[in-house]
């Protein structure tokens, strides 16, 4: 049984509640918290992670800066990026996308929807 590990990067904090308790229902799911895109980076620094859940509308660095770092970081390059966005955003979407998110969700979150998400890029049954 292998145990995976996850960073959430949201700046509000019952946004970031919300997902780790939908999270919390992935087993053997490892969930770190960064409350902003700066504190993400530090984080990934620090250790690697198997996917990443980020919000694009952050201050000092939103999702969008974030993702083009990571991917442009050796270490972290195939990482799957999950973006969290308000709806209707579609060009943050295609943004994200084409800077290398491999899926996105909108708010509002619905827990069945991030647990299908991650599991999915995870390839947890």
């Amino acid at each position: 049984m292998s145990e995976y590990s996850c960073l959430v990067v949201e700046d509000s904090p019952m946004m970031r509640q919300l997902l780790v308790f939908a999270l919390a229902r992935v087993k053997n799911l490892r969930v770190t918290e960064a409350d902003d895109g700066v504190d993400g980076l530090r984080k990934l620094a620090a250790s690697k992670y198997d996917i990443i859940l980020t919000d694009i509308n952050m201050p000092i660095m939103d999702g969008l800066k974030l993702v083009k770092r990571v991917r442009s970081d050796p270490a972290h390059q195939d990482t799957p990026i999950v973006i969290i966005t308000t709806e209707g955003a579609s060009e943050d979407r295609q943004r994200a996308l084409q800077l290398g998110a491999n899926a996105y969700i909108t708010k509002p979150i619905q827990a069945p929807q991030v647990i299908a998400i991650v599991k999915d890029l995870l390839k947890i049954q």
